[in-house]
């Protein structure tokens, strides 16, 4: 049996042959291409992250007690994005410089991150591995100009969070923001 190397070797020069004598419309370079690929094994790393099949989780290891320890346990060699906004009212190149001292920080720590800054206060941080993500929300929330961390949808107030008469962490621009969306809704609503 021939070795797949040896095969598809054959089939490159089998197709340039063919290739130089014929002219090939769009049609037929797309069937020979889909058939070449018909037979092509790709191996499990080499697919795109939604294709792949999750790692086991080993549910003996999980203490019940602690939700975060099976989202870690899920999120494993997944790419997740934590979000953070910066407190007081920086201007976008403050908060490049803020979260690159963050970013710089955390790499030292030997963090995978990659940092986007989308607004004057926000910015994502993408982690390769989804599972550390608790770990890099718990270093961005005992920054001093951090306000809030976001993680799956849960908002962790940080050290710079208002708290309001019961002493409840408060985000100021996220109770406008709700407000927003809620007139917003409430304005929808009354359309229909």
């Amino acid at each position: 049996m021939a070795s797949p190397v040896g095969c598809r070797t054959v089939s490159v020069l089998f197709f340039l042959i063919l290739f130089i004598s014929r002219d090939y419309n769009d049609a037929d370079m797309a069937r020979l291409l889909e058939e070449w690929e018909k037979d092509d094994e790709i191996e499990e790393g080499d697919l795109p992250e939604h294709k792949r099949s999750p790692p086991p989780i080993d549910f003996s290891k999980i203490d019940a007690s602690k939700p975060e320890e099976l989202l870690k346990m899920s999120k494993k060699g997944r790419t997740l994005m934590v979000f953070a906004t910066v407190s007081g009212n920086p201007t976008e190149k403050e908060t490049e410089e803020i979260t690159s001292l963050w970013q710089g920080s955390l790499f030292n720590a030997n963090f995978d991150v990659q940092r986007f800054v989308v607004g004057s206060n926000r910015v994502i941080f993408m982690l390769r591995d989804g599972s550390y993500a608790w770990e890099v929300k718990d270093f961005l929330i005992a920054q001093d100009r951090c306000e809030d961390v976001t993680v799956e949808g849960q908002v962790y107030p940080g050290k710079t969070a208002k708290k309001d008469a019961k002493g409840n962490e408060q985000n100021e621009t996220k109770k406008k923001g709700d407000k927003k969306a809620a007139n917003r809704a409430n304005k929808s609503k009354q359309e229909l």
